[in-house]
């Protein structure tokens, strides 16, 4: 066995490309543990995400194979594949399990992703080794000339399945334990449990039932949002912005701004019906919904603006909205509260009550029926408008010179698609169809050029949906 300095050194290659500019071009392996290649930033190579869209947050694999060393301190490097979506090439053949490389072997991370090329080096063993292969036969060979024969592989390691089955096999929880919590979606399902069980044991009890109902729609939407934003914000201060949208409902806030826009501006709503001309519908909904609604839910996602600048870091950019991303995921966030609280408090009871004079059970029917769409439908309600105008708050935190007008373009757009949205409930319920989907086209859009523009978009966990 060769030690210190005759030790043999394999490193991967980045081969240069469009999106590689700025890329590390090597990277040494250990002769002794695996490193992970991906776009998750816990990878040993960890790859952007902006750049390398093909690539899964974990890609492959490349580990020693441990237990084979030849006479001239020559050992042995496999790539495996770990579950990619578009899989990973070795030298233009997608692989299946592990391969052991050769120097000379292109490893792509998709069809058309990045490609390294793996290489290796022996220092005073290069002798040693020659002299082994003019015994034995060549091992390893760096030629890369087409006419010259690849070198066997090693005996003991097989990139078949073997036919015996491990413990592991037979128990795949015992080896996917921290795969289960990052990749398996552990802690959604075990949320969804809870929920199951609460809602069994609020059978009964409407009040209690339509609550959890309502909050397992409603954090099973901001779950979807969160993970096609990416990045990670504090549970704890985005339960606390929807509960402070909810309780600024039931405050003397809520008065002020209904005084301002439905007394001072045209916005009163009383007696808006379809008969009504619709311009003035148009008029009166865009300044006492639009307008008034998108301020009100921005007002906790402005007060951290606020306070960010405040504090000193890292809670600044804890707590703070410093990117496009950040003002989305407060701004849904106070979607959600805003949204539970009108539907609960309002909406819900006033249609329970009405529908009690045909019996409870009929009355806890319709209000299921209203709730159930109006929480559903809120990827393409609220959190769409509170979204897209979160999305102009932190791009003002990141454009400072041209804040006035980015702020001011993001809440009379929103505004407008808020807006869109009620009118289209007046004239033809069909129309609610094409808003909405229209409504969500923004707020998709503003995520995916937040993500562009997000600064830490390396550490994001951002993933391409297929």
């Amino acid at each position: 066995m060769m030690t210190g300095k005759d030790e043999q050194i394999a490193f991967l290659r980045l081969l240069p490309g469009k999106a590689a500019t700025n890329a590390q071009l090597y990277h040494r392996l250990s002769p002794t543990e695996p490193i992970v290649l991906g776009r998750d930033f816990r990878c040993h190579i960890v790859l952007d995400p902006t750049l390398y869209r093909s690539v899964s947050r974990r890609h492959a694999e490349v580990r020693p194979v441990l237990g084979i060393e030849m006479p001239s301190g020559a050992r042995f490097w496999q790539v495996c594949d770990l579950d990619s979506s578009n899989g990973t090439y070795l030298n233009g053949v997608r692989l299946l399990g592990c391969r052991v490389l050769q120097a000379g072997d292109r490893i792509s991370l998709g069809q058309n992703g990045p490609e390294f090329v793996f290489e290796y080096q022996l220092s005073e063993a290069v002798e040693s080794l020659q002299n082994f292969r003019s015994r034995s036969g060549p091992i390893l060979d760096s030629s890369t000339d087409p006419t010259t024969p690849p070198p066997p592989r090693p005996p003991l390691v097989s990139s078949r399945p073997r036919e015996a089955v491990s413990l592991t096999q037979l128990f795949p929880i015992l080896s996917t334990g921290r795969q289960l919590a990052q990749k398996a979606y552990l802690l959604p399902a075990a949320v969804t449990v809870l929920f199951v069980v609460l809602l069994f044991l609020a059978i009964g009890n409407p009040p209690v039932f339509n609550f959890l109902l309502a909050s397992y729609l409603a954090i099973a939407a901001y779950f979807f949002i969160y993970q096609l934003c990416g990045k990670r914000k504090l549970w704890w201060l985005l339960f606390l912005v929807a509960l402070s949208t909810a309780l600024l409902l039931v405050s003397p806030v809520l008065d002020l701004f209904t005084f301002v826009f439905h007394r001072l501006l045209p916005g009163d709503l009383a007696n808006t019906n379809a008969q009504t001309n619709f311009l003035l519908v148009l008029v009166k909904m865009f300044f006492g919904a639009g307008l008034m609604e998108e301020l009100f839910k921005a007002i906790p996602v402005l007060f951290l603006y606020w306070l960010g600048l405040q504090l000193r870091s890292p809670w600044r950019e804890r707590l703070g909205v410093w990117e496009p991303l950040d003002g989305i995921l407060l701004g849904t966030a106070s979607a959600v509260g805003f949204s539970l609280m009108e539907t609960l408090g309002v909406y819900v009871p006033a249609t329970y009550k009405s529908a009690l004079m045909s019996g409870q059970d009929a009355a806890q029917l319709a209000s299921l029926q209203l709730l159930i769409p109006r929480v559903l439908g809120l990827v393409a309600g609220h959190m769409a408008y509170s979204g897209y105008l979160g999305y102009f708050i932190g791009l003002s935190a990141l454009r400072r010179r041209q804040r006035k007008l980015i702020l001011g373009v993001g809440y009379f757009t929103s505004a407008g698609l808020h807006t869109l949205w009620n009118a289209a409930g007046l004239l033809n319920p069909a129309f609610l169809t094409i808003v909405g989907g229209l409504s969500y086209a923004f707020l998709g859009a503003a995520i995916l050029k937040a993500r562009a523009l997000s600064p830490t978009r390396s550490q994001n966990f951002a993933t391409r949906f297929y």
